[in-house]
């Protein structure tokens, strides 16, 4: 059972690494690749973590807090990382190609009279 759950664990893992390298490659700005690495790829590294943490806990001497002290610094720091990389592209005005707020409503509103 212990190894069906390690196993699970381990493939999810990579396959949201996978998943968020794979946006950090795949998507067009800034700030979509922003967002790939600090969704998908910290909740995989965080399944690897609990995994690891799980099989050293079960087969050494104790609990093994060495996963989880790094798993918190994960998820402490990614956020903070995105952060502050997201408010340094706003600084230097970086754009973004994805279409603003009243873009989208007026699109969908079929009003295609006020746009320039």
């Amino acid at each position: 059972m212990l190894d069906a759950l390690l196993s699970s664990l381990v493939l999810a893992g990579a396959l949201l690494t996978f998943i968020g390298s794979l946006g950090l490659i795949r998507l067009r700005d800034f700030y979509s690749r922003l967002h790939a690495p600090t969704k998908a790829t910290t909740l995989g590294v965080g399944s690897l973590l609990l995994a690891s943490a799980l099989y050293f806990s079960t087969r050494g001497e104790g609990v093994s807090l060495h996963e989880v002290l790094v798993t918190v610094f994960l998820f402490i720091t990614a956020p903070v990382s995105a952060h502050l990389l997201s408010k340094a592209a706003l600084h230097l005005r970086l754009r973004s190609l994805a279409a603003l707020p009243s873009e989208v409503s007026r699109e969908g509103a079929g009003d295609s009279a006020d746009r320039p």
